[in-house]
């Protein structure tokens, strides 16, 4: 047995018929690069959330270039099958169940770096392109890309979940760094939106539009993208606490007296031993927060003391320091991989993550209370956060064949969405809407603000082909 959907989700869950003559057609224009077998299919019918439930899709197309998503798109629309965009898995909200069935577009083989402007601090790629692989290809030009969500996931994923991750609170989020992009429509057509220019005020944004849309509006094949230079002087640190409260209130601080801090992560005790037992790791099993300062030399100097200063003030520990690229690259490995140690820490669990964020003058209140509920619980749980923009995740790890944690865990997190929401928050900083949030959305944004999303929905993709039953409801 697997974690089942909430109550509220299941109306969403409605298979569509696929015409018989659909697959041979498929089968005929793309041969062996359209799969039907088990496996494959069950690959592509689930992402990181607890849901597991949904039937995988009929088939799986791997798409080598646009024209391949375009004349896949175009069979759909003519078959009236939906489609879903398929990266590398990672996504943590439900994205890629096949909730109506259809078929999943894998772009993992579209995975070229088209152009490196380095003069002008772009490059454009292909959606399949992960961000690991992008910044090792562009690392000889001295540039980066700063948006690091932890998994090694594809471009075209997190322009489509709006991701962000470590580095936001310095460079911001995928919002803020695509400047262009290459989008097939729901017809299959092919358009181009943005430029490579650093601003425009040509017409409708519909850049921003696609970003964050979650496969509902279009498929993305190529993007392009804001680089920025590598720093001249990178360190990384640590710092422990007595308590969270401690850590907060320093990082509160640091944020309100504008210290351009590159990296500020948070994970409690609780984590920090799950993370120790991973990594083999040796690390003071504290609420911690992991910092990395980026600029000049005396730049990174002045951060460093008003840091070690605020710290001090709320009894941080000596500060631990991670100088050399390798030593960073420890650390950071760590911290990714905190959500893998936390679900090896108790064996066939799945973990339902939440993904809240808040003013950051509103972080304690969100926070703490947060973490006295969670405790309360007796589910077991990880704390991690971006807290130097306000967003934070819980992970409570459940056992998905026992109905009563599953339940609990829900609770706990409508709880907290609703703390956050009512604290001028959101329910999901990074994450998505997914097929998990849609309620919390509607909280959030309100009826008529669903309705308008609605409304392009109906607009751009008529036959409810692309992603359907993801965000909201038809």
């Amino acid at each position: 047995m697997n974690a089942p959907l909430p109550t509220h989700l299941l109306p969403q869950i409605r298979q569509r018929e696929i015409p018989a003559a659909f697959l041979d057609v498929l089968k005929a224009r793309f041969g062996a690069n359209c799969s039907t077998a088990q496996v494959i299919r069950e690959q592509h019918g689930r992402d990181e959330s607890a849901f597991t439930t949904v039937p995988p899709p009929a088939a799986v197309v791997f798409a080598e270039n646009t024209q391949d998503v375009s004349d896949a798109v175009k069979l759909c629309a003519e078959h009236k099958v939906p489609v879903i965009p398929f990266g590398v898995g990672s996504s943590l909200e439900g994205h890629l169940l096949a909730v109506e069935g259809g078929i999943s577009i894998d772009v993992s083989r579209m995975n070229k770096i088209l152009s490196v402007n380095a003069e002008d601090l772009t490059v454009t790629v292909q959606a399949g392109v992960c961000r690991i692989a992008l910044n090792n290809e562009i690392k000889s030009t001295g540039l980066f890309f700063p948006i690091d969500p932890g998994a090694d996931a594809t471009i075209g994923g997190m322009s489509a979940t709006r991701a962000s991750g470590t580095n936001a609170v310095r460079y911001g989020t995928m919002r803020e760094n695509v400047l262009a992009l290459e989008v097939v429509t729901a017809q299959g057509d092919v358009i181009r939106t943005g430029s490579r220019a650093k601003k425009s005020s040509a017409g409708y944004d519909l850049t921003r539009l696609m970003v964050g849309s979650e496969g509902t509006l279009g498929i993305m094949t190529e993007i392009t993208l804001r680089l920025y230079p590598i720093p001249e002087t990178i360190q990384a640190a640590l710092c422990s606490f007595p308590s969270i409260r401690d850590a907060v209130a320093t990082v509160i601080q640091m944020i309100q007296l504008g210290v351009p801090i590159a990296r500020v992560e948070l994970i409690d005790g609780n984590t920090v031993r799950m993370v120790n037992a991973h990594s083999k790791t040796t690390l003071s099993e504290q609420p911690t927060l992991m910092m990395e300062f980026h600029g000049s030399p005396n730049g990174v100097a002045e951060q460093i003391e008003t840091v070690q200063e605020l710290a001090k003030e709320n009894s941080g520990q000596a500060f631990e320091w991670a100088s050399t690229p390798e030593a960073r690259s420890k650390l950071w490995t760590a911290r990714h991989n905190a959500y893998f140690a936390a679900i090896q820490s108790k064996p066939g669990c799945r973990a339902i993550s939440t993904d809240t964020c808040v003013p950051i003058s509103r972080l304690a209140d969100a926070l703490l209370d947060s973490v006295d509920e969670a405790d309360a619980s007796g589910i077991p749980y990880f704390l991690v956060g971006h807290v130097g923009d306000g967003n934070f995740h819980f992970g409570y790890l459940i056992d998905p064949n026992n109905p009563a944690e599953f339940a609990k865990a829900e609770q706990l997190n409508h709880s907290l969405v609703h703390r956050t929401l009512a604290l001028g928050g959101t329910c999901s900083g990074e994450h998505g809407i997914g097929l998990h949030k849609q309620e919390f959305l509607k909280s959030e944004a309100g009826d008529g603000a669903v309705a308008f999303m609605r409304t392009i929905k109906h607009a751009l993709d008529p036959l409810n082909i692309m992603n359907p039953g993801k965000i909201f409801s038809w």
